[in-house]
């Protein structure tokens, strides 16, 4: 467990590694934990202007958490996801408002969790190889650390698109979205990484930046917004049955398979977050959201479908949207009492 996480101090960089190759790098507690101490020790050393993270191995930066253990405690009722996603949430936040320039290179794989200790930081490169994805709602879930902060404030209804469909995206498309800042091709991240230890962050970074290539998802958009400008995900699907689009046609299939309760709590998140004061404020939206999903029965059987069996035919329950009820989602809105995440409010002048 030692060794999941290795900091190194090269030249005026700060190293963060995630260290779980074969899992693709995903996010354990003790991961989130070290990371955090990390950021704490670093901020005030005067020989260490930037934080750099990354992933080992080639396959990503984070496939997420490590969702067998959050099975775990589904079924049992356990509360180590409980205290997992409160420290991962604290960590979130964190990093938007770190003080010193928080670099991510998002190559390859970053899903979920791997979104939320990337996509907050100041910033962030992709690759060609970039894979980014919020997958919450093909696991009866809903997108959190921070999520449905990022995509509630990308252009139109992009992120709505994104959130709903679990869709995987390109390099570009994630800098559209507003993901990720800068594209650089992976065969120049060692010379970035090497760069990055005696140069100023930003001037480094874009040394190494090219033009960015297209990106599918903005040549969508004209449908996309036209579609997903409703409040109902049955108003949507019903947008996207009637579009001529063959993609419009796609993304309803594919919604059509995620959990009806996920969807609906999704698209309200979404809404919600639009409109919330800060990336803290939406933190704790998600936190209440995310723990009465855990003590709910469709995230244990959507990991237990995509991950545990692998038959990947999860029963929702309800299975269909329209037995979701508007009561029935606002109740997972409402405050957890004692157990609320408490974050401290930015300082003045920092962005969320």
């Amino acid at each position: 467990m030692e060794n999941d996480i290795l900091l190194r101090r090269e030249g005026q960089v700060g190293h963060i590694i995630l260290n779980r190759p074969k899992s693709i790098n995903a996010l354990t507690h003790h991961m989130v934990t070290r990371i955090a101490e990390a950021l704490d020790a670093w901020e005030n050393d005067a020989t260490l202007s930037t934080v750099l993270l990354t992933g080992a191995g080639d396959r990503g930066l984070c496939a997420g958490g490590d969702i067998v253990a959050i099975h775990k405690d589904a079924v049992n009722h356990g509360t180590g996801t409980e205290e997992f996603w409160a420290d991962e949430y604290r960590l979130n936040a964190r990093i938007a408002n770190y003080p010193k320039p928080y670099v991510t290179l998002m190559d390859g794989l970053v899903l979920g969790g791997g979104v939320g200790v990337s996509a907050h930081g100041l910033l962030r490169v992709v690759t060609e190889r970039t894979k980014v994805g919020m997958p919450e709602t093909g696991i009866g879930f809903v997108p959190d650390v921070g999520g449905t902060h990022l995509l509630s404030h990308a252009p139109g209804e992009l992120g709505t698109h994104v959130a709903l469909t679990a869709a995987n995206l390109s390099g570009p498309d994630a800098i559209v979205l507003g993901l990720a800042d800068h594209f650089v091709n992976s065969s120049a991240l060692p010379d970035l990484t090497e760069a990055l230890t005696s140069q100023n962050a930003e001037a480094a970074v874009r040394s190494f930046a090219t033009d960015i290539p297209p990106s599918a998802l903005a040549g969508n958009q004209d449908w996309i917004d036209a579609c997903y400008a409703f409040d109902t995900v049955e108003e949507i699907l019903d947008a996207l049955l009637a579009s001529p689009v063959p993609a419009a046609q796609a993304a309803a299939e594919s919604i059509r398979t995620k959990s009806p309760t996920a969807l609906k709590l999704t698209l309200e998140s979404l809404r919600r977050a639009r409109n919330s004061a800060s990336l803290e404020e939406t933190l704790q939206q998600e936190y209440r959201v995310s723990l009465r999903c855990l003590a709910g029965p469709d995230l244990a059987e959507g990991i237990r479908a995509q991950v545990i069996d692998k038959d990947r035919n999860p029963q929702w329950s309800p299975a269909a949207l329209e037995a979701v009820s508007t009561e029935d989602v606002a109740r997972y809105f409402t405050s957890l009492g004692p157990r609320e995440l408490r974050l401290p409010t930015p300082a003045s002048g920092a962005t969320a």
